[in-house]
């Protein structure tokens, strides 16, 4: 057992985020004993490795000094994965900036004897992005406190579900040809997420590490360009046609890439930067003091989208997003639409058919509205459908499914998804199972608007006519595939007569 393990605890910050959820299970499976904090308790109760008997779940409010001094107390070691990858003005930068202080005094109090930190690589000098100036920023206020950090800078991180692999899957699936910037030839060294996480874990085992700086990354050094006819290569694609033009700013190409791609443009936007700047490894201290099997960029391709074909994706782009609050109805005017069915089927089988709604499957009735309401949401800024869920029939507390963010789950008995689309006020969707004694149940469905103002007042009166369409289809056939899915599991059932209902969805 090493001296950190002896000493306490490993903190990590940024569990329910992408790398910090892929984190937790390899510290455990190293041995560790795990802090896991969060702003959001329920969100970390989601991740399936919440419930190990090594793992410690600490809701805390990172900005509060002292309530984050308290959470590391014990502990050996804290891995500091809170990055904003948001960029909404000038602000997000200084909001980087105080946490990291923040962070840095309260490891100081709580006596943590190391600090790990992802950064991002990219050679300093004038031409540097906002992004990955904030990410240089961080590190060295980490770096400013008395506690010792171990920095790791990254370029692009290959993995399934992470917002870079995404942008550049959809790029090549969906354009034979695109109208690219100048910088896809920059030259970057992309690196695996498994890799990555290797070094996050190993190194807290190797004492040479403590108080150094490694830039880390595949050992490839290639274009974007390059990755683009990878990926294509990869999925049985001819290749992409690229046509440079240089008038596309990296402000153009975010709001294009949130077109075409699942990934926001305020999340596009620090990406597309970074590509302007040359992202390689200096030298490969990092793989000598700790070696392991680089994954290629086909390599890393390809494991990433086995992944994906697989459903086993453990964590996502889309699961470091905010959770709202529950709507304050009582402030304003809420304007209800309920509606109910009768299902022959017991609760469980009702609540599997409505956890498989969104991504790939669709949503029950009129899917050719809903992919028509997700271009306009695109269109004006939003998430758009293409977030699409993380897993096909699983559902926890903070998934995302398409433009709604799941914010109230009780097995069996109740779903609620709350609208991140752009709209002119709150909205959202409700689904209650009230179990019936002869052995069916009641599905309620309660979709909810509080409109913002005349436009909103609009805005629901204007998609009122719809609903009989698009909220009853969902009922019946949500019904429909509960009770073929309770049929099923009982066995075979007799040749249907005359007046069985069909599901209407597979």
């Amino acid at each position: 057992m090493s001296d950190t393990q002896e000493r306490g605890p490993v903190a990590v910050t940024g569990g329910t985020g992408y790398i910090g959820g892929r984190l937790v299970p390899l510290l455990l499976a190293a041995g560790f004993r795990v802090r896991a904090l969060g702003r959001n308790r329920r969100k970390l109760e989601n991740r399936p490795w919440s419930d190990h008997p090594q793992v410690e779940l600490v809701e805390v409010d990172a900005s509060d000094e002292e309530a984050l001094a308290r959470a590391l107390e014990g502990c050996g070691a804290a891995y500091y994965l809170i990055h904003s990858m948001v960029v909404a003005g000038a602000e997000y930068a200084e909001a980087d900036c105080r946490l990291a202080r923040t962070f840095a005094v309260a490891a100081e109090r709580a006596r943590i004897e190391r600090i790990v930190y992802l950064g991002g690589l990219g050679e300093v000098g004038d031409d540097l992005s906002a992004h990955l100036r904030s990410r240089r920023e961080v590190e060295r206020l980490l770096h400013a406190g008395s506690v010792p950090v171990t920095a790791f800078r990254a370029a692009m991180i290959i993995g399934s579900a992470s917002a870079s692999f995404e942008i550049l899957r959809y790029l090549v699936e969906r354009l034979p040809v695109m109208l690219t910037p100048r910088w896809v030839r920059t030259e970057s060294q992309p690196i695996a997420v498994r890799n990555v996480l290797h070094y996050l874990v190993t190194c807290l085992d190797e004492p040479r590490t403590v108080d150094r700086t490694f830039d880390i990354g595949g050992p490839e050094i290639v274009s974007y360009a390059d990755l683009i006819q990878t990926m294509a290569r990869v999925r049985g694609l001819p290749p992409r046609r690229l046509i440079p033009i240089p008038l596309l700013t990296p402000r153009l190409s975010s709001l294009w890439l949130h077109v075409v791609t699942p990934v926001d443009r305020r999340l596009a936007r620090p990406l597309t930067e970074g590509l302007r700047n040359r992202v390689v490894c200096r030298d490969d201290e990092a793989h000598r003091l700790m070696p392991q099997r680089l994954l290629s960029v086909e390599q890393a391709i390809v494991a990433a989208l086995g992944k994906q074909a697989a459903a086993d994706v453990q964590s996502s782009w889309s699961d470091a997003g905010v959770i709202p609050g529950d709507p304050d109805w009582a402030g304003g005017r809420v304007m209800v639409d309920p509606r109910s069915i009768e299902v022959d089927a017991p609760p469980a089988a009702v609540f599997r058919a409505i956890c498989r709604v969104g991504g790939g499957h669709g949503w029950y009735a009129g899917d050719w509205l809903w992919r028509l309401r997700g271009w306009m949401d695109k269109l004006v800024g939003g998430p758009g459908l293409r977030r699409g869920r993380r897993n096909p029939t699983h559902v926890g507390y903070g998934d995302a499914l398409d433009f709604w963010r799941v914010t109230a789950i009780e097995p069996d008995r109740r779903l609620e998804l709350t609208a991140e689309m752009k709209l002119p006020g709150a909205a959202s969707l409700t689904f209650d199972i009230d179990e019936s004694p002869s052995g069916g149940c009641t599905l309620r469905q309660t979709a909810r608007f509080r409109p913002r103002g005349l436009v909103g007042l609009a805005y629901w009166y204007s998609v009122v006519p719809l609903h009989g369409f698009v909220f009853e289809g969902m009922l019946r056939n949500i019904r429909d595939a509960a009770e073929q899915d309770s049929s099923s599991r009982k066995g075979p059932s007799p040749a249907p007569g005359p007046g069985t209902r069909h599901s209407a969805r597979a």
